[in-house]
Formats: structure tokens, sequence, C-alpha cells
């Protein structure tokens, strides 16, 4: 067996192996079960500590751009993404954004969501600390009409009160709520904004006019690396360490826990690289460069190759079933994902032929009559300029080319659509039907928004994307 396909079957077995709790200290276990532990921790922390990375930027750390507001308070944005948004990867440039980050130690938060007229597509995405979607409400999940939720966090013991039309549960202290309002063209920004501004966010204290609760302890939030820090940086370990104090460990994990102990992983605890011996250090080291290593396989072997399609990398803790792999696919491809039953994600790496997009070559994506995917509410097709997999700023503006776009784009002969994809301008007379790529590496990713049946079994498949010169 290879290096690889060791790699990838250990991280397959998703440490369902039982062991007894041992010693937290590094020096108790060799660097070669030293080595092996850290693959494992990296595999399974990476969604949390790169959440982590962006809950700071955008609830706490107030000196960054890309600050959004204080925890428990709602934040707008009436406008889509851009390239200048460079925080979350593989981001949504179809619906403006509203967003939360949820303090859930100290009570619950309620949620108001106004009546929506029939026809328009909004949703809200709650995301723990795993970044697990856990729960949904929204023109699928709920419908338009107005309500209020409330939203609690794993130590809340209290009763729904009147007027709540259900109760949310989170397993963790903090949590990210990511609201999509669609929008249908740039005039309809308005009609958005007066949708956003029916979105309320209060406290249950608040919602039940009484007096506050006490306030929860301070948090002296630790600083987080970098998304590229994340893969060779020892303090990955010590971020994990720290999100871990508000995971309270699910029975299904605590045999990995134990494990994760032995090299100074868990709740709370602290490791020092500085005060280890240079083959301990090495073994922590070599660990995280496996867990990527395996990561990068399963890119490329599963993900890639369309084995695995990105609705299936995302859900709830019962439907990945600690499959970690899988969770840190998903949050290096593109965090925050919705679940397959909300939107649905085919992505173009390559062409028809297997070979990796880039912008010296043309390619074309063509609809059949009929053929257009088949959703409840809208699809788009994005451009990333890879490998950050950002948006690509281009002359036109133009990020993605979606289905409230239909009525200007030119019509084949037979009914079908004929879609451009290339660097250089396809000519005055196809723009209309052109997305415009980088010059170099790209990728395309496609969504569904509420997908139908046929979109959901597989009967309908993504057309490939052709490579024309």
């Amino acid at each position: 067996m290879s290096e690889k396909q060791t790699i990838l079957c250990a991280a397959a077995v998703m440490f369902s192996v039982v062991l007894a709790p041992m010693s937290a200290s590094a020096q108790s276990v060799s660097p070669a079960e030293a080595r092996s532990i850290a693959t494992e921790a990296t595999i399974y922390g990476v969604p949390l500590v790169d959440s982590y990375r962006i809950q700071y930027s955008f609830f706490e750390d107030r000196n960054n751009h890309e600050f959004k507001a204080p925890w428990n308070t709602i934040q707008n944005i009436a406008r889509v993404y851009t390239p200048d948004d460079k925080t979350v990867q593989t981001p949504n440039s179809d619906t403006p954004y509203s967003t939360v980050g949820a303090d859930l130690r100290s009570q619950p938060l309620v949620l108001t969501v106004p009546a929506i007229k029939k026809g328009r597509y909004y949703s809200l995405q709650f995301i723990d600390m795993y970044t697990f979607n856990f729960a949904y409400v929204g023109s699928r999940a709920t419908g338009n009409g107005a309500g209020k939720f409330l939203l609690a966090g794993p130590k809340w013991k209290g009763q729904k009160p009147k007027g709540i039309k259900s109760v949310i549960r989170s397993e963790t202290d903090f949590a990210t709520i990511v609201y999509r309002t669609e929008l249908f063209n740039p005039g309809d920004i308005d009609n958005v904004k007066k949708i956003q501004a029916g979105y309320k966010v209060q406290t249950l204290s608040e919602f039940l006019g009484r007096s506050a609760s006490a306030a929860p302890p301070v948090v002296d939030f630790i600083k987080p690396v970098s998304a590229a820090e994340e893969r060779t940086s020892l303090q990955f370990f010590n971020i994990l360490n720290f999100v871990l104090q508000f995971c309270p460990t699910d029975p299904s994990e605590k045999a990995l826990m134990a494990r994760f102990a032995k090299i100074g992983i868990g709740a709370g605890k602290s490791i020092n690289p500085d005060s280890m011996s240079p083959e301990m250090r090495k073994a922590l080291q070599d660990g995280m460069a496996d867990g990527w290593k395996a990561f990068n396989e399963f890119r490329e072997t599963q993900f890639d190759t369309g084995k695995v399609a990105a609705g299936e990398l995302v859900g709830t803790r019962a439907y990945l079933k600690n499959d970690y792999l899988r969770r840190m696919a998903a949050t290096v491809i593109g965090i925050y994902g919705n679940s397959k039953q909300e939107a649905m994600y085919p992505i173009y790496f390559t062409d028809s032929s297997q070979q990796k997009l880039g912008g010296p070559n043309r390619y074309t994506l063509r609809f059949a009559p009929s053929q257009l995917p088949p959703v409840n509410s809208f699809w788009s097709l994005t451009m990333y300029e890879m490998p950050a997999s950002l948006l690509f700023a281009n002359p036109l503006n133009r990020y993605l080319i979606n289905s409230p776009m239909l009525p200007n784009l030119k019509r084949d002969a037979d009914g079908g659509i004929t879609l451009f994809v290339q660097h250089e301008s396809p000519g005055a007379d196809k723009e209309a039907n052109w997305l415009p790529a980088p010059s170099g590496p790209f990728s395309l990713a496609m969504r569904l928004y509420w997908p139908k049946a046929d979109a959901l079994s597989g009967k309908w498949k993504a057309p490939p994307l052709q490579r024309v010169n």
C-alpha cells in the first residue's frame, strides 16, 4: 500500500478506535504516535480553526475591514459580494447577506423574520463551531410567512415562550447565522433593503421584556492565524484548544478527545512548541502535513473527479456521521456551504477531457432545451480565480450568470443556451452570454437554490464544460 493510500485509509476510519485516556503530556507518546494523532487532529480541527478565523474577523476584530457587527447583533449588507471580499473562500454573489454571530452562553436569541412575498427566496443557515449546518429557516424550510424562532445554546433548559414558532438548538456556545435574500436585479436592491430591515435579533430577556440575564464571562479571544498559516503553524493546535472550550464533547467523540489529549490537545489545554524536543516538534509538523496530504488526495480522487459532490460534504452531525475528512474538505473548498436540500453546487475544476481550467483556453457550457438546472428558486454559475477561490475582477464587473439574467441571454437556434467562458471577449454579438475568466487558473461553481427532485436524485446532470480550442 502506498503512503497516500495509507493516509487515506487512516482518515477513512474516522478515528473510531476506542482508546483509554492518557496523560496530556506529549512526552508520554512516541514521535510516531504523536505524528499519527496530529494527523487526525489536523483533519478534525481545520473546520473549527478556520471558522473561528472568520468569526473573529466578522464579530470580534473591530480593526478588520471585514468586521460585521458585535456578537448578537445583525448586520445587513445591501449588496452582493465582490472581489474586494476576501475572508470567505468561494463566496456567493447572488444574494445579499445578513450575518449574526450568536453568543448563546447566557441566554437564547429570538430571531424575527418578516413576511416575504412568494417567489423571492430567502434563508437563514445556522452553523455551529464544528461547521455543522444544524438548522434552517426560510423559503424551503419554513415558508415565506412571518415568524419568530428561538436559538438556544447547549446549557439552556427553559421552555418555549409564547409567540415562538420553534426552538432551534445549537450544540456549541457560539454559532454563526448566515441570511441570504434573493436579489432579482440591480434595480431590486431597495426591496431587499426593506426585507433586511425586517430581520430582527433580540436576547430572550429583551423579547420577554424582562431585566437582562447575568452577562457571561468576558472572553479573551485568541488571535487566529491566517488561512495559509493553518497549514503549517503549530499555533493551529492552541487555537483548536481555545475553540474546544465552547464545544461540549459529543458522546461519539469522547475516545477521540482522550486520544488527542495525549499530545496536549483538548478544551483549555495548551502546547508550547519551544519546550518540545526537536523530534516531537517535527512529529507534530509532519502530522499536520499528513493531514493536508490526506485532504489533497481526497480532493483529487473524490471531489475533483465528481465522485463526491459539494452537497455531500456538509450537513448535520447526524448526516456526516463523524466523517471528518469530508468536513475538512467542505471547509477548504467552500466554507459555510449549504446542505444539499437547500442548495446544490456542481463545481468545475476540469473540462470535459479532465484538463484543469485555465484562462488561455476558451470554453462553452451549453444547456440543451428544457435542460436548465431544475430548481424551485434560482440557479447561478460563478467564476472563481484560483488558488484563492475568490471572485475575479473584470471589466464587466460580471462575476456570474444566473437565472434572473435569462431574459437577456441569447438563445441557440434550438432554444438552448450556450455560455462562453474565457478571458478575452467572444465578440460583441456573444457578450451577453460571456462569463469573463482570469488569464490564469480558475474554477466554476454552479448553485441550485432549493433544488428539485430531479437534481437531488441525480436524474439531472450538470452539462460538461467543453474546451473549444
